[in-house]
């Protein structure tokens, strides 16, 4: 019988020497918290930062995009969409021009800026024979940074 208790009692020690080293302490887990948190801080800027130059640089090539199709629009019809007509004219025939030849942009609808605004369509513009604007993250004519208005007669 002493032979059996003292493998009981090498079991259980053993299993408690293990207990005891398995897992990390809070202290171990704080630190790690503070280094994810530390780096979050000096990445999470810049991530964001990126992520709003891709959408300025979005808008840019949508209106170019758009600008392309306005051409091939005024080469069919002889004439830019009206102001009233806007930029549904590239995707849905307008009354008054036989020779429309589209739809000039793919899908059933105008897209959106990537802030999720609707562009604005002028025509005839200032600068050109029409405009075509997207009012940057803020939605609001003027403002700075990717707040600031984008339209095609910077092109």
């Amino acid at each position: 019988m002493m032979n059996g208790r003292n493998s009981i009692a090498r079991a259980t020690a053993g299993r408690r020497a293990r207990t005891g080293q398995a897992g990390f302490t809070l202290v171990e887990m704080l630190v790690v918290i503070t280094i994810i948190g530390m780096i979050m801080g000096l990445v999470g800027p810049r991530v964001l930062n990126y992520l709003s130059e891709s959408r300025v640089k979005a808008a840019k090539i949508q209106i170019q995009s758009f600008s392309s199709a306005m051409d091939l629009f005024y080469l069919d019809a002889g004439r830019f969409p009206t102001s009233s007509e806007g930029l549904a004219a590239l995707v849905h025939p307008v009354s008054g021009t036989s020779a429309w030849n589209g739809p000039y942009l793919k899908g059933a609808t105008v897209p959106n800026d990537p802030w999720g605004n609707a562009y604005a369509y002028r025509q005839p513009a200032e600068h050109g024979p029409y405009e075509i604007r997207s009012f940057g993250s803020d939605g609001q004519e003027g403002g700075t940074g990717t707040a600031s208005d984008l339209t095609s007669a910077q092109d």
